[in-house]
């Protein structure tokens, strides 16, 4: 049987550190789905766009878990990205070093289907399942990152993707 590695992916916080209600639901879910065997994947670094703390995001991701009862012999290194396809590229270079694994990315719903577009190609050689945790957010704002996810698709689409 394959082990199981959830992988979470990097989303905004403050710049005091304190995570976001996006952080929060998908950091949950992985609290709420977790089994003993699973190994856990944290991604995210720093950017302008989601972290400017002193901290990498991937550790106030791993905090968080270790705080509601995730051992800490179950992290993998972090992934330090700042933005999707590198959550990607770094996953893989982790990745590859271990034997009869299985993914579990968990992300966002406005951005699971980026997220599968990204990953299917770069990570084409694993198994994975993609969870998309509802966002609870604002309908004006989910919108507006909706449009973003979709744009970004597009240009995918058409430029093929850079990594």
């Amino acid at each position: 049987m394959k082990k199981e590695v959830l992988i979470i992916l990097g989303s905004p916080n403050s710049p005091s550190g304190k995570l976001s209600d996006i952080s929060l639901s998908r950091l949950n879910y992985c609290v709420h789905h977790f089994q003993p065997e699973n190994l856990i994947l944290c991604t995210g670094g720093w950017g302008a766009h989601f972290n400017t703390s002193e901290h990498a995001h991937a550790s106030l991701a791993k905090r968080y878990l270790l705080e509601n009862n995730i051992p800490e012999a179950v992290f993998l290194d972090f992934a330090l990205s700042g933005n999707t396809v590198e959550d990607a590229v770094k996953a893989k270079e982790i990745l590859s070093k271990l034997e009869n694994i299985r993914l579990t990315i968990i992300t966002s719903d406005y951005h699971v289907d980026r997220v599968k577009l990204i990953f299917n190609e770069i990570l084409e050689t694993y198994t994975m399942d993609f969870i998309g945790v509802k966002s609870n957010l604002d309908t004006d704002v989910f919108e507006a990152l909706d449009q973003h996810e979709k744009s970004a698709i597009e240009a995918i689409i058409k430029n093929g993707l850079y990594y």
